[in-house]
């Protein structure tokens, strides 16, 4: 690009960034950023943002937020924003560590959750009774206490499982997204949408009460 033309910012804004409380938002941590050589330094470090107290855990950053800080650093700049024109910034708490009776207690809600399910949900369709004549037809003969076929059976519901979230522990069958996965996605999906559209409404609401009458 020659020195005599006005230089060009790309910018494409990510959906959602996570940033640690206390630190402030600079347009590197929102944006990719494709420009001259020479401002992509200045254009990673300008400071957006302080998230405050009573900004929540979520702060909506907008593209026309952004523009006039850029064109405050770069007199005459041309901005070409790409994909989407806002960014959900998550503050986040600095990690703790992980506490392990915590984890066997919400390990042993879901396991026993999980059985109590699993067994009412047999006790209504009557499966015993439906094991003890399935084992009848095969072999002719009625047996009330089929256990070889319940092991198999018990067996095979968590061999289905884990072939159908297609996950064992970390280890993961194939690149494909799991169906818990897809359905987290979808929900971080909506409540980013459902955020988006309130931050907007309150800014909106805002810049009305500014307005003289």
């Amino acid at each position: 690009m020659s020195s005599n033309s006005a230089p060009t910012v790309y910018l494409q804004l990510r959906s959602r960034v996570p940033i640690t409380q206390g630190r402030v938002v600079t347009l590197g941590h929102v944006a990719r950023i494709l420009s001259d050589p020479e401002w992509e330094a200045p254009l990673r470090n300008l400071e957006l943002v302080e998230p405050q107290k009573w900004d929540g855990n979520l702060l909506l950053i907008d593209l026309m937020q952004i523009i006039p800080k850029v064109q405050e650093l770069i007199p005459g700049v041309k901005i070409e924003p790409i994909g989407q024109n806002h960014v959900l910034v998550e503050v986040v708490q600095n990690p703790r560590k992980p506490s392990l009776a915590l984890f066997l207690l919400v390990w042993l809600l879901l396991f026993f959750g999980s059985a109590l399910t699993i067994m009412n949900f047999h006790a209504d369709v009557n499966m015993q009774e439906v094991q003890i004549r399935t084992v009848e037809m095969l072999t002719g003969k009625r047996d009330e206490h089929p256990y070889l076929f319940q092991a198999a059976y018990s067996f095979g519901i968590g061999f289905g499982m884990v072939i159908f979230f297609n996950h064992l522990f970390k280890k993961k069958w194939n690149e494909e997204p799991t169906p818990l996965e897809v359905e987290m996605f979808l929900y971080q999906e909506n409540i980013d949408q459902f955020v988006v559209a309130q931050e907007y409404k309150r800014m909106k609401s805002s810049q009305n009460k500014g307005e003289p009458h």
